[in-house]
């Protein structure tokens, strides 16, 4: 009896131990192809795609100061976007691109609610010798939430480490937090 009654404890344990590894798993596949979608829709102008990645009452912190609120968040990437693409068509296939790639994801993820960092870089095909460069990089700072079995940006903090006071703070090496000035 106690040998049956130990199989079916440890075979429970077994069957919620995966339980949770695959909602992990899942909820980490969920929120790096969030964060893949926001960064291709950004790139081809796809205001509708990069919106449906935000909560209603997301929060973006970035170059262009603290927009709050899916509206103000529209707005001020609409601006962007129009800047990184110009007037050019977007289905031209010879046209100047730009290319963010988001890569080193560091998720937590705690029920309901994420905390991520990532890198990220950005390419350009529009220079005058018109070979590829580099454009700038830096990292994410994310809070996300699920709601409705969805993932979303709650908050995204966006630091340009190429701009000055955009940079990655690091502690101990005696350098200012960028981020309180």
């Amino acid at each position: 009896m106690n040998r049956a009654l130990f199989a079916a404890g440890a075979a429970l344990m077994y069957c919620l131990s995966g339980t949770a590894m695959a909602s992990y798993a899942d909820d980490r596949a969920a929120i790096e192809n969030l964060s893949n979608r926001y960064m291709v829709a950004v790139d081809a102008g796809d205001m509708d795609t990069v919106m449906s990645t935000w909560a209603d009452d997301g929060v973006l912190e970035w170059v262009g100061g603290t927009e709050r609120g899916k509206e103000a968040i529209r707005k001020a990437m609409s601006g962007f976007s129009e800047r990184l693409h110009g007037n050019i068509p977007a289905g031209a296939t010879s046209r100047p691109r730009t290319r963010h790639m988001i890569l080193n994801h560091v998720i937590d993820v705690k029920g309901n609610t994420a905390k991520t960092i990532a890198y990220w870089f950005a390419i350009t095909n529009n220079t005058p010798q018109k070979d590829v460069q580099l454009v700038y990089f830096g990292h994410y700072e994310d809070e996300l939430v699920k709601r409705r079995g969805r993932w979303y940006f709650k908050v995204r903090k966006v630091f340009n480490e190429s701009m000055p006071n955009r940079a990655l703070f690091y502690p101990g090496l005696g350098e200012k937090d960028p981020r309180k000035e």
